[in-house]
C-alpha cells in the first residue's frame, strides 16, 4: 500500500511541475510600438580659420580705424553666413582685431602678437608707415598680408613673397594728381607741404614729380607732423609765393585744421590731398573752410560701369549694419579678407605656407572691382577716383586709370 501512494503522490507532483514550467514559458507582453526617432546627422567636420586685422582704432585716425575694422567684420560674418568649405571642411572664420594707433612700433608689436597666435592671414595696415615695418614679420612667419590701403611703393618693393595691395599705390596716386594739377586746374605755381610719414611723405614727392614734369613752378615744400595743429608759420611763408595750388601730404586729421587756417589766412588756393584727405569725416574736420569745390583729393581705388551697384549695395548695407556711411576704405577691407578666403578653398587648405601661391593667381571679382596681382603683389590695373567737395558732401569727380 505505501508503494502505491508513493506512485500516485509522484504522478501528481510531476503534473503540477509540468503546469508551472509552461506557465514560466509563456511570453511577456510587448508594449504597443512607437514611431522611431530620425536618427541625427552627424556634425561636419570644421576648422577654425583666424583672419588678423590692424588699424589704428585708437588716436587721430581712429575714424579710419575703425573704418576698416566694421569692413573686416562684416566680411567674417559673410563667409561664416555662407559656410565655406576649405577642402572637405567647413571654416569658421574668426576676426583677431589689433590697434597700431598709427605707430610703427606699436604697429611691430602687434603685428608680433598676430604672428605668436599663428593667425591664417593678415588683413592691414592702414598706414605705409606701420605696413612696411610690420610686412617683415609676416614674411619672416610666411603668413599671407594684404593691405587695403597702404600705398607707399616701398611695401611691395621689398621682395617678400607675402605682401599684397588692392588699392593703387602712391606712384599712381601723386603722380594722377600732380598732372591733374597742371592739365585740369591750370596751376603754374605749386606749393607743397608733407607730414614726414611714409605716407605723406611718399605721396607728396611724387605728386610734386608730377607736377614738376606736367611743367609746374615748385614754389616752395615745407614740413609738419602727424600731430601737428599750429600750421601758420609754414603757411605764411607759403601764402608770400602765390601758389594757385597747396597739395598737403598726411592724413584728414591734421589736413582738416590745416585747411581753416588755410582759409583765415585769406589763400586763394586749390587744396589737394591723396587718399589720406579724401574722406568722409574731412568736411567735419575743416567745417566750412572745406569751400564749394576747393579741395581736389583721390582715393587709391574706384569702380566703373558693372561694379558700381556691387559697391553702392555694399555701402548700403554698411550703413544698415552698422549705423555710419564707409569713410573710405572698408570695401577695400572687405575684398582683402574675401581674397584671402578665395585663395585658402582654391588651395583646399588654409595652412598659410599652401594657400600663399593661390593668392598671387587671384582673379576676384570683388565689390571694389576686379581683383588681381602683378608679380610685386600690386593690383593690376588699380584704379583711382578724384573727389572734391560740394555742400560739405564728398562728390565723386571721374575715376582714372
Amino acid at each position: 500500500m505505501q508503494l502505491k501512494w508513493t506512485a500516485v503522490a509522484l504522478a501528481a507532483m510531476t503534473l503540477v511541475a509540468c503546469g508551472k514550467k509552461e506557465e514560466a514559458a509563456a511570453p511577456a507582453a510587448t508594449p504597443a510600438p512607437t514611431a522611431a526617432a530620425p536618427a541625427a546627422a552627424p556634425p561636419a567636420e570644421s576648422i577654425v580659420v583666424k583672419i588678423g586685422h590692424v588699424g589704428p582704432t585708437s588716436g587721430a585716425i581712429a575714424h579710419l580705424g575703425k573704418d576698416n575694422e566694421l569692413g573686416a567684420k562684416m566680411a567674417v560674418e559673410d563667409l561664416n553666413a555662407k559656410g565655406v568649405k576649405i577642402g572637405d571642411k567647413v571654416a569658421k572664420f574668426e576676426l583677431v582685431a589689433e590697434d597700431d594707433a598709427a605707430d610703427p612700433k606699436q604697429g611691430t608689436a602687434v603685428a608680433q602678437k598676430l604672428v605668436d597666435s599663428k593667425v591664417n592671414g593678415v588683413v592691414g595696415h592702414l598706414n605705409s608707415g606701420t605696413t612696411i615695418p610690420a610686412s617683415k614679420l609676416y614674411s619672416d612667419a610666411g603668413i599671407p598680408q594684404i593691405s587695403p590701403s597702404a600705398t607707399n611703393p616701398k611695401y611691395t618693393r621689398q621682395g617678400f613673397k607675402t605682401t599684397f595691395r588692392v588699392v593703387a599705390d602712391d606712384s599712381q596716386l601723386g603722380g594722377t594728381l600732380g598732372k591733374y594739377a597742371v592739365e585740369t586746374l591750370k596751376a603754374k605755381n605749386v606749393a607743397v607741404i608733407d607730414d614726414r610719414t611714409a605716407y605723406g611723405q611718399g605721396v607728396a614727392e611724387e605728386f610734386e614729380k608730377a607736377a614738376k614734369a606736367a611743367g609746374a613752378n615748385i614754389v616752395g615744400h615745407e614740413f609738419t607732423t602727424d600731430k601737428s595743429t599750429d600750421f601758420n608759420a609754414i603757411l605764411t611763408k607759403l601764402k608770400g609765393e602765390k601758389p594757385d595750388v597747396l597739395f598737403f601730404g598726411g592724413m584728414d586729421a591734421v589736413g582738416g585744421p590745416m585747411l581753416k587756417q588755410v582759409k583765415q589766412l585769406g589763400m586763394n588756393v586749390k587744396f589737394m590731398g591723396g587718399d589720406g584727405l579724401c574722406t568722409g569725416e574731412l568736411a567735419k574736420l575743416a567745417g566750412d573752410a572745406v569751400g564749394e569745390e576747393m579741395v581736389v583729393c583721390a582715393e587709391a581705388g574706384g569702380v566703373e560701369g558693372d561694379f558700381k551697384q556691387p559697391l553702392e549695395d555694399f555701402k548700403t548695407k554698411f550703413k544698415a549694419k552698422n549705423g555710419v556711411d564707409v569713410q573710405i576704405y572698408a570695401p577695400y577691407v572687405y575684398d582683402a579678407v574675401m581674397v584671402l578666403a578665395d585663395s585658402m578653398a582654391r588651395a583646399g587648405s588654409a595652412d598659410p605656407e599652401k594657400y600663399l601661391p593661390e593668392v598671387g593667381k587671384t582673379n576676384y571679382k570683388g565689390v571694389t572691382g576686379p581683383i588681381a596681382f602683378d608679380e610685386k603683389g600690386d593690383i593690376k590695373n588699380g584704379a583711382l577716383t578724384l573727389y572734391t567737395y560740394k555742400g560739405g558732401q564728398r562728390t565723386q569727380i571721374a575715376v582714372v586709370r
